[in-house]
């Protein structure tokens, strides 16, 4: 173990395990299984599903970048992560009793904005302890126990699905929300460097620096390809688990949540070694190839689904989820440290890149509802397979290398007067 690693101690990184597993629970517990549960139990179609998902997605999409600006200057970042709890808890009681279009879509909301708290304000907190030294192992072990999270998760509502009823999945959340507050807790406040967790480093603080400008954000050409591959890879990705979701239960009835459950544990199961593979190796091979990887697989997953209609065959081409979102889940917060290092933004950037995947991923619902009851399943995988494709020429040609050997050039453009305007 490196003596950064040594410098993590246990009081601060198995609290930090804990959040991560826990959450994962929380959030888990009903985004998932809630368009199935419509579909199936309350008998919505599917471009109402849709619509609401893009409905409550755009509202939500909106706060992302304000809340990652106070997560930035908060010293409260865990009391943040405990108010998203409640969020999420109010609504997946509310919806329990009352799955009417009107609540559902004021909870999609709340959840929307709740759940904009979470990646910042966890990544901030472990920048804030660790710093930058050590962040792609750190940031790996994050990835890794949040999707061991969701398979614990992922089976125990299939289980209580298949034994109780969808209904009682809800009850779910506002358990494990109880857990994760104190989880949060758990972490002690004095260990995180607030100052650090906006991505200022330590020396820069010592010499009165301020965080850089707000035009950070749009002059920083590599975040700003960042951000339009992140809105293209969540389109094409994001409607693909709930369009097979609603293929298996429609052919399924009475199996929709195991078999959902199914999908979720098949491509959790890849995305756990994934972040600890990708936590280990993003400083040696480099952000670029990684990321690649991930598009590629993309495409060839939407491709796949379309081949048969069984069960089987669909939860198994389902690994390929677990191949792209596992690298996809440690890798943005990681290019994002790079490209924010000592602007003090970092938090805020993570708000503008979430801006942007909500508004790939909101979208797409729409979009993929619509071609599913003009045209079908299989006409929807191959639309969002093309996009997938337009998404990885784009990353192979314009995307720069972000990790530490690029570091040099980027403070180079830090630099250029008008570029990282201080203060603001």
């Amino acid at each position: 173990m490196t003596a950064v690693h040594e410098r993590l101690s246990s009081s601060v990184a198995r609290p930090l395990d804990w959040v991560n597993f826990l959450l994962a629970d929380v959030k888990g517990g009903l985004g998932p299984y809630l368009g199935i549960y419509l579909l199936t139990q309350q008998h919505w179609n599917q471009a109402a599903i849709g619509f609401v998902a893009t409905t409550a997605g755009i509202v939500g999409l909106a706060m992302h970048t304000p809340i990652g600006a106070f997560i930035d200057v908060t010293r409260s970042k865990r009391g943040a992560i405990i108010a998203g709890l409640a969020i999420l808890s109010l609504s997946a009681l509310t919806i329990a009793p009352a799955p009417i279009f009107p609540v559902v879509l004021a909870a999609q909301v709340m959840m929307a904005i709740a759940g904009a708290v979470f990646g910042p304000a966890i990544a901030a907190i472990t920048l804030g302890v660790l710093g930058t030294r050590g962040l792609a192992h750190r940031m790996g072990r994050n990835a890794a126990f949040d999707h061991a999270g969701n398979v614990f998760i992922a089976v125990l509502a299939g289980a209580v699905g298949w034994y109780f009823s969808q209904r009682a999945v809800f009850w779910l959340v506002p358990f494990f929300s109880v857990l994760a507050a104190a989880a949060v807790l758990s972490v002690p406040a004095a260990a995180i460097d607030h100052a650090r967790a906006r991505g200022l480093a330590r020396s820069e603080v010592d010499l009165g620096e301020r965080p850089s400008g707000w035009r950070v954000l749009i002059t920083c050409r590599p975040l700003l390809a960042f951000a339009a591959y992140v809105a293209l890879f969540h389109f094409a990705n994001a409607p693909m688990l709930p369009l097979v979701g609603q293929k298996l239960a429609l052919a399924n009835k009475g199996a929709e949540t195991p078999l959902m459950s199914a999908c979720i544990i098949a491509a959790q199961l890849i995305m756990l070694p994934m972040a600890l593979l990708v936590g280990s190796k993003a400083e040696s091979w480099g952000r670029k190839p990684i990321l690649v990887a991930a598009f590629v697989v993309l495409p060839v997953r939407g491709i796949f689904y379309t081949l048969s209609d069984n069960a089987v065959w669909l939860v198994a081409v389902q690994l390929l989820d677990g191949v792209g979102v596992g690298i996809m889940g440690v890798l943005t917060p990681l290019i994002l440290a790079d490209l924010m290092r000592g602007t003090g933004r970092y938090d805020v950037s993570q708000g503008a890149v979430a801006t942007a995947h909500g508004i790939g991923a909101s979208l797409s619902n729409t979009v993929a509802g619509v071609i599913v009851v003009a045209a079908g399943y299989n006409i929807a995988f191959l639309s969002l397979a093309g996009i997938a494709v337009i998404a990885l020429i784009l990353c192979v040609a314009a995307l720069p290398e972000t990790g530490e050997a690029a570091a040099k050039d980027h403070q180079r453009w830090r630099r250029v007067p008008g570029v990282a305007i201080r203060g603001g």
